[in-house]
């Protein structure tokens, strides 16, 4: 780090990313997980995205919100991985400082989008085991429109004042960002002003989104459960649940290790930074990469149609 300009500077025109800190001499050995998800991540969300497209059965909006889920969490990974990747490479560390807080929108963009999805698909669950018979009236192409519009909206927005606001910062610190891509607290920690609005903000579009959004999914399926043991027979219940099985366990996927890392750099301040770093970008890949596989696998629609695909492919 101390072959970067640490002092002779205010406003640097570039970053310079350090990919994993005190971890540099493996981090060729360290890119080929995170490009093994990284194909993995491209393979899985397309192959959801051309299913849905060809599968004339899953012209619905559960699908529909899984193929924004997939357009969402390829956008994200690639604004992250293609750097990440050059750092790990070919040692490009350096940024540009508008495609620092360009890289830094869309992160928080989409991450407020993945959000949004989540809750509009608990929407979808709950109109269509609890008013079934009203599920395609209810949730119209155009209402599926008007949702999707709205999330895209909501992210633009909440995550909008976030770069504004960190343009304005003088950064008379350093220019090294210990992580291999730009974060807002990365750019909060760079500058040398008074950065309480910026975290203050940041505090309550987190609250706002994970703790409104999670809530509203909690109740949506308190109903839903409510719903199911209603039900006559233990069969029943367990052919009901099966519809929004997929769903629960993309929450779970993309809120636990959510809470497990906020916990961790609040509680865990002692363990190395690396160690930090690390377990944040496999955070990031873990939901778009399991997304893909886990409604291929449970999904029979999806997996008849691959199977159809690669038996007609090789017949």
């Amino acid at each position: 780090m101390s072959e970067y300009n640490k002092t002779d500077f205010t406003n640097p025109s570039t970053f310079i990313l350090l990919g994993i800190p005190g971890l540099e001499e493996a981090h060729v050995w360290i890119s080929i997980p995170f490009c093994t998800m990284y194909v993995i991540v491209l393979l899985g969300n397309f192959t959801i995205l051309f299913t849905v497209k060809m599968e004339q059965s899953l012209h619905e909006p559960m699908y529909y919100f899984l193929c924004m889920l997939a357009i969402n969490d390829l956008v994200v990974c690639t604004s992250i991985l293609p750097k990440m990747l050059s750092i790990f490479w070919f040692n490009s560390r350096e940024i540009d400082f508008n495609a620092c807080l360009t890289q830094m929108y869309f992160i928080l963009i989409f991450s407020v989008m993945e959000s949004g999805i989540l809750l509009a698909m608990a929407l979808d669950r709950y109109v269509a085991i609890c008013h079934p018979l009203r599920h395609s009236t209810i949730l119209t192409n155009p209402l599926v429109a008007k949702i999707c519009l709205a999330v895209v909206l909501r992210g633009v927005m909440l995550a909008l004042p976030c770069p504004l606001l960190a343009r304005q910062w003088p950064y008379c610190r350093t220019n090294v960002i210990p992580e291999p891509y730009c974060t807002h607290l990365a750019l909060i920690n760079l500058a040398c002003a008074d950065t309480r609005v910026s975290s203050y903000y940041s505090l309550f579009v987190l609250l706002c989104v994970m703790g409104l959004d999670g809530i509203f999914i909690a109740l949506s399926y308190t109903q839903i459960l409510r719903a199911v043991f209603s039900l006559p027979t233990k069969g029943d219940w367990l052919s009901t649940f099966k519809t929004c099985g997929s769903h629960l366990f993309v929450i779970l996927v993309f809120y636990i290790p959510s809470l497990f890392i906020s916990l961790m750099y609040r509680f865990a301040k002692n363990l190395p930074l690396h160690f930090h770093v690390l377990i944040a970008n496999v955070y990031v890949l873990m939901s778009p990469m399991l997304n893909p596989i886990i409604y291929g696998v449970r999904t029979k629609q999806i997996r008849d149609r691959l199977l159809r695909l690669f038996t007609h492919k090789w017949a």
